[in-house]
């Protein structure tokens, strides 16, 4: 699988994503077929996963309805999508 490097999130951003819809690392797990070790040792910066890893996590989390928020000065973050 041939990953984008622009392929962002930070553990932070990881961590936020899961509040906002309210689920846990066990539910990341599921939907996006990362192991909740791999989740886990992420989020509390003990791993840096592998990109198609991070891609994963990602495309999970923006197909549950996050919008992830570049780096622009402000701080990169996330937020829900209108349904």
């Amino acid at each position: 699988m041939d990953v984008s490097p622009a392929v962002e999130l930070s553990p932070a951003q990881c961590r936020a994503a899961r509040a906002l819809l309210n689920w846990s690392q066990g539910e990341l797990e599921t939907a996006s077929a990362v192991a909740k070790k791999t989740i886990a040792d992420f989020e509390r910066e003990a791993r840096a996963p592998y990109p198609r890893t991070l891609a994963g996590l990602r495309a999970a989390l923006e197909s549950a309805g996050v919008a992830f928020i570049d780096e622009n000065g402000g701080g990169a973050g996330v937020r829900l999508r209108k349904r």
